[in-house]
Formats: C-alpha cells, sequence, structure tokens
C-alpha cells in the first residue's frame, strides 16, 4: 500500500492563528511551520494562487521542515485561467500592457512560477503542483488545448488537477477525463463537497498516476454557491462523513505511491481537527469496529 499523507490547505490562515491550535511559542511564522511540521507531514501553500511564490520563502520552507515533509503548491491564478488583480503582480508585469491572454506575458509569469517553486523541488519537498480550474472550464477543445499547454510546461513536475465544473466527472465523461489526466500524467484530485447544488462536483476518485492521489475536503457547506468565503468553508465535519471515506482512501492509497488528504475547510481550526480524526480513523485496523454516527445538525 501507498504511503497516506494527511494534511490541511492552509499553516497561515489568520483564523487558524487566532484558534490557540499553535502554542504559545510558536506564532512566527518560523514557529508555526516548525509546529505544523510536528503534527502533519505534508500541507498545501494556497498562496501561491493568490501571489507569485518567492523563491527565497520556498528556500526557508525547505530549510525550516524535516526531509519527510512536502508542501503541495497551488498554481498561480493566471496560469489556470482565473482573472487576477493587477496589484498581485511584480512590477514589471503591471500596467495598460497587462493583459492574461498575450503570450509574452503568460511567458514570464510560467517563468517566475517556476523560478519560485524551484527551492522545494531541488530539496525534494515539492509534493505536487495543483491546478484547480475555475467553474466555467468545461470539457471541449479548447479546454484540452489549454491542459496539454500545461503539460508541456510543466514536464518533470508533480502535477495535479482539480475540476470545478461538474461534467468532467458526470455519468458519461469520467473515463475519457481520466484518460485525459492519464496522457499526461497528472494525478486526479478527488473532492468531498456538499451535493445538492448545481455545481457539485461528484466525488469520484480515478487513479490517474501511478505516483500520487489527491483527495481534498472543501466541507459540504450549503452556501458554497452563495456565500462568503468564510460561509463556503465554515464546516465541521462529523465523524461518520469523514468515516465512509476511509474504505475509499485506503484503496486509492493501494494504486498509488502516494496519496495526499488535503482538508481545505479553512475556518477556524476546524481543518486540523478533521485532519487529526481523519488520521486517526485511517490508522485503525481495517478489521476495527465502526465508530458511532456523531449527531447531525
Amino acid at each position: 500500500m501507498g504511503e497516506i499523507l494527511v494534511g490541511t490547505c492552509s499553516w497561515t490562515d489568520p483564523r487558524l492563528v487566532r484558534s490557540g491550535w499553535y502554542p504559545a511559542g510558536a506564532r512566527g511564522a518560523e514557529g508555526r511551520l516548525r509546529y505544523y511540521t510536528t503534527r502533519f507531514p505534508v500541507v498545501e501553500a494556497d498562496s501561491a494562487y493568490y501571489a507569485l511564490p518567492d523563491e527565497r520563502n520556498s528556500r526557508l520552507w525547505a530549510e525550516r521542515t524535516p526531509e519527510h515533509f512536502v508542501f503541495d503548491v497551488k498554481a498561480f491564478s493566471p496560469l489556470t485561467g482565473h482573472p487576477t488583480r493587477c496589484g498581485a503582480l511584480p512590477k514589471e508585469l503591471r500596467g495598460a500592457s497587462y493583459d492574461p491572454r498575450d503570450a509574452t506575458f503568460l511567458d514570464a509569469v510560467w517563468a517566475r512560477f517556476a523560478e519560485g517553486i524551484e527551492p522545494l523541488r531541488r530539496h525534494g519537498r515539492l509534493g505536487s503542483v495543483l491546478f484547480q480550474f475555475p467553474p466555467w472550464f468545461r470539457p471541449g477543445t479548447r479546454a484540452e488545448a489549454f491542459l496539454e499547454g500545461c503539460a508541456e510546461r510543466t514536464a518533470g513536475w508533480p502535477v495535479a488537477v482539480e475540476f470545478r465544473h461538474p461534467a468532467w466527472w458526470r455519468e458519461g465523461r469520467t473515463e475519457a477525463t481520466a484518460a485525459l489526466l492519464r496522457r499526461y500524467g497528472f494525478a486526479a484530485v478527488g473532492v468531498d463537497m456538499v451535493q445538492t447544488l448545481p455545481s457539485s462536483v461528484p466525488p469520484v476518485t480515478p487513479v490517474t498516476s501511478p505516483r500520487l492521489s489527491v483527495v481534498r475536503f472543501h466541507g459540504r457547506s450549503p452556501s458554497w454557491g452563495t456565500g462568503s468565503k468564510e460561509d463556503r468553508f465554515r464546516y465541521e465535519y462529523a465523524d461518520h462523513e469523514l468515516e465512509e471515506w476511509v474504505p475509499r482512501l485506503r484503496s486509492l492509497a493501494g494504486s498509488v505511491e502516494r496519496l495526499h488528504v488535503l482538508f481545505n475547510n479553512c475556518c477556524g481550526d476546524a481543518a486540523v481537527r478533521a485532519a487529526e480524526r481523519m488520521r486517526s480513523l485511517l490508522e485503525r485496523p481495517a478489521s476495527a469496529s465502526r465508530v458511532p454516527r456523531a449527531a447531525s445538525g
């Protein structure tokens, strides 16, 4: 069976810092990261979605973490077709000429992103680069051409792909989507999220890379489609909701070298507590009796 790494999608979220999960002696940037690594073996650096990763920060992350620890880095927003604030760009890429569709601009962004994550790659700390595509990125020839371009630019990188348009994983399309990701060696990202909305992505978990599989737990808030960012991710997983994933996660781990299980319900300490509970459930013998169902509400 492959290795299962459980962690969260942020270690710097202000609400987590204020929650009291970090001890008094681990309040600075270095202290928080060092403490986090004593609790989990993987973390997602979601800050790279909002701004280009900094080479110096990546080097410090590698220096401040043990050899077994890995970072999943979220791709900078222009690389997945998301809108990007001009202020999030380096000064030399700002101005009236800024056009996210311009090839020269994209070349520069890709180069800066690659430079920013290079220390993690060099030190063996890059778990994956997560390409989370927007809800309007739907199946079709244009999307497939975009993915081909991503594959050319990320050759040699460990890449994981999360689609947010549900059509990619709906019945009748699943095999074609999985085959597309296999063509480029991309790991498919499975998701847990509320299933009552038109935008809900089915919780499918195909194996598309022998090296890696990723499952991200977004929470099951009914505010996903309409609420604020905090509303969307404010969710406390019940034990039975986590336990129902255990057989599937074990099965995934049996087909890949490494499985990353990441909790994105980053509101206060909800994500770290869910990750700790999931790790405990996965460490139990497979034949152990089911835990009692938690009351909902």
